[in-house]
């Protein structure tokens, strides 16, 4: 099985990754235009910008020997919006661990889990409040809903220095599509990039630095399958409920609860 590439970001501050698929040459699809409506423009800095992140210089030993994915920049917050998942499945996790560093001895296990509904963007710190309203607004409508998540797949970030194992989602695709649509919308109105056209939906379990997909796919791939397919509950464990969206900002938390 041919692995997806994911936008994941590399970047100290997106640690958890960040899914969604490129094309299958790699290359990113570009933002759709939004009709009728002007985006809003992204000052420059201005005098006095508070700014709660210190300057950062890319140590790579102090995480994991990850790349960032872009120069860090004063007043520039790296954001991604994503449904955080609540659910434990650490026995699981333990087995598809133990199996696939058969094969990849430095895989990691991922230190929360997520399921995202953008790419990781930037944001000028003035921009973070009236992002989050726009969030907020586009977002209330939405309800709790099911996802199921059993599939075992292998991806790659863009620049193909991280390989992650992740679960992909075989049931609630739809849904996860109308609020990719709302949060895309609100990007547009901030000249941001938008998710993946077709986006492989998943949530990830472990990664590793490096491009690894050769040595997990196939045999690998198929064994790890068949961990999830006979443990016992999977069918319970790997049905999700989505009970909230949120946003991180820099070092910022938002909420935003489904009804």
């Amino acid at each position: 099985m041919r692995a997806a590439l994911v936008g994941y970001s590399s970047s100290e501050e997106e640690d958890e990754g960040e899914e969604g698929r490129c094309r299958g040459d790699g290359a990113q699809e570009p933002p759709r235009a939004s009709p009728g409506r002007p985006r809003l423009p992204v000052p420059a800095g201005l005098p006095g910008d508070p700014d709660p992140e210190e300057a950062v210089s890319d140590d790579r030993s102090r995480h994991g020997g990850r790349i960032r994915g872009f120069p860090h920049e004063r007043g520039s917050w790296a954001t991604h919006v994503y449904l955080p998942l609540q659910e434990e499945f650490l026995e699981l996790l333990e087995l598809l661990l133990s199996r696939a560093r058969t094969y990849v001895s430095s895989l990691a296990a991922m230190e929360q889990f997520h399921l995202s509904l953008s790419q990781c963007v930037v944001l000028r710190y003035h921009w973070i409040d009236p992002f989050v309203r726009c969030l907020r607004e586009r977002l209330a409508t939405f309800h709790r809903f099911f996802c199921v998540a059993d599939q075992v797949k292998v991806y790659t970030n863009q620049n193909k220095t991280r390989t992650f194992i992740g679960l992909e989602v075989s049931a609630g695709h739809f849904q996860l599509l109308e609020l990719v649509s709302e949060v895309d919308r609100v990007l547009e109105e901030f000249d941001l990039p938008t998710f993946y056209k077709d986006p492989s939906f998943h949530i990830s379990l472990a990664w590793c630095v490096g491009d690894m997909s050769g040595r997990l796919e196939g045999q690998c791939l198929r064994e790890l399958q068949d961990i999830v397919d006979g443990f016992e509950d999977s069918a319970l464990l790997l049905r999700v409920q989505w009970e909230e969206i949120r946003c991180k900002s820099g070092n910022k938390y938002f909420s935003f609860p489904l009804r």
